[in-house]
């Protein structure tokens, strides 16, 4: 999703002289064209990420709409306190863009993993998180996160293209719908992908199960989503992140307060390092079970309505 975003911005900042990019000393082989776009609004912090969010509040606050860039557990972790005091409430455009979500950056081990970023983040004033599945939608994302001008939280990860016949309402891109079904998989970023290959890869699921991408946080639940989730006596949730804080906790909030009690309802999530081995993202998707194949067996598993 990196090469979307930069040409996302690219194009935004040629018709908005607000735009700033600033990087904290990453983007090489991919920002090229963003510095030659941009002249002096590109901006290299350097390895200092905390620094770099204060002038981008700073920024913000005399107009400019800034755009923070590093890798996930940098920009979330390292400067939270400074988004939390300078950025959040005073409730400025300063918009931090994380690439590599979850396991993203595989072998390089738990301090380049982000699996507790939407828990950091979600507490926080004024702040709107957005978790693509797919990489073309991350151009709507960004004018969206520019015009509406506001603490933002972008995670990128590595998607596809989205499935046709997907249409987006409230929070949820409703990805692959079966009418009557009874079991609904929510997901969070690409792991999307993994579900709708467990699910469209198997006919009697392909027939049985709705799949719904949970793209931007807070969440909100049109009437549409409600009704696909009340119909379902089965919510199986997939995502890269912890359960504390993430899709599942927060979801859950939302149906107890629409009434929706499914009779099974299964997490699925990043289980940290249960064999304390590090290795690609999809070791560590295949041992949290958020892998097609763990997808599918999970499906097939689950109890058997009389």
């Amino acid at each position: 999703m990196r090469v979307e975003f930069s040409q996302s911005i690219e194009k935004l900042a040629a018709e908005d002289e607000s735009i700033v990019f600033i990087t904290g000393d990453l983007g090489y082989n991919a920002f090229e064209n963003l510095r030659e776009t941009l002249g002096k609004r590109f901006i290299n912090a350097g390895v200092a990420e905390q620094n770099m969010v204060g002038v981008a509040a700073g920024m913000a606050y005399k107009g400019y709409k800034v755009f923070c860039y590093s890798i996930a557990p940098f920009i979330v972790y390292r400067c939270l306190e400074q988004f939390r005091n300078d950025v959040c409430f005073h409730n400025l455009p300063v918009f931090l863009v994380a690439n590599g979500g979850g396991y993203g950056y595989g072998i390089m081990g738990s301090s380049h993993h982000t699996l507790e970023d939407l828990a950091c983040l979600s507490g926080l004033q004024n702040v709107t998180s957005y978790v693509p599945a797919f990489s073309d939608e991350i151009d709507t994302i960004v004018k969206n996160i520019s015009s509406t001008a506001r603490p933002a939280y972008l995670r990128l990860g590595a998607g596809k293209l989205t499935p046709e016949n997907s249409h987006q309402s409230g929070s949820f891109n409703i990805v692959h719908h079966s009418e009557g079904a009874e079991t609904a998989v929510v997901t969070l970023g690409p792991i999307t992908n993994n579900a709708l290959m467990a699910v469209t890869g198997n006919e009697d699921l392909s027939r049985h199960v709705t799949v719904l991408a949970a793209n931007t946080f807070p969440l909100t639940m049109p009437e549409d989503v409600r009704k696909i989730l009340h119909n379902c006596s089965q919510i199986v949730i997939a995502e890269e992140h912890v359960s504390t804080g993430g899709l599942a906790q927060q979801l859950s909030v939302q149906l107890l307060e629409n009434g929706i009690r499914p009779e099974t309802f299964v997490s699925l999530r990043a289980e940290g390092y249960p064999d304390h081995k590090y290795g690609s993202q999809q070791f560590h998707q295949k041992n949290a079970h958020l892998d097609a194949e763990s997808i599918e067996t999970v499906l097939l598993n689950l109890p058997q309505r009389v």
